[in-house]
């Protein structure tokens, strides 16, 4: 069950104005979805115009994007761990995955930064609300940040793996 939890690639459509307004974001038929709204000219205008982005990651640290979920491309993410989990607030996309990985895209998922969990612990789930990102693992292990590049230990009530968070 694990291995096929493992496998299971997350597809996010990311909502940015949605998590700008509401501060976070619910978790809908196992996986997360979120519509990010911007110009789709190229340029730095403000504009009403929607477009999507879709992150899909999982097995030997794949990391796949598509603008309209039909074609994807496969970006490079430095990792060949398992990622298992990934999340968009604060113009950073955030994935999550085994031996405490945790990658940072401030650039819609087209390059990728590894940043330090300061865990080896596997790492499951990573949500962004009320101006936070927070992931969860095994071992109960519970890690936070506000800007997604510097992670913090939190106290647990558990030692039991937390396989998600909403």
């Amino acid at each position: 069950m694990r291995n096929l939890l493992c496998k299971i690639i997350v597809i996010i459509v990311l909502f940015l104005e949605v998590i700008l307004i509401t501060g976070g974001c619910s978790k809908k038929d196992d996986a997360e979805i979120y519509e990010k709204y911007g110009n789709t000219n190229g340029t730095n205008d403000d504009t009403t115009t929607s477009t999507k982005l879709y992150v899909s990651v999982g097995d030997e640290g794949t990391i796949l994007t598509s603008s309209d979920g039909t074609t994807w491309t496969s970006r490079t993410s430095g990792t060949t761990n398992i990622l298992n989990g990934v999340a968009y607030g604060n113009n950073t996309i955030v994935t999550v995955g085994n031996s405490g990985i945790i990658l940072t895209s401030s650039d819609n998922g087209s390059t990728w930064d590894n940043r330090s969990s300061g865990t080896e612990n596997h790492l499951f789930g990573v949500i962004y609300g009320n101006s936070k990102f927070v992931t969860v693992g095994k071992g109960g292990k519970i890690f936070t940040s506000d800007k997604g590049t510097t992670w913090t230990s939190e106290t647990s009530a558990t030692a039991y793996n937390l396989m998600g968070i909403t």
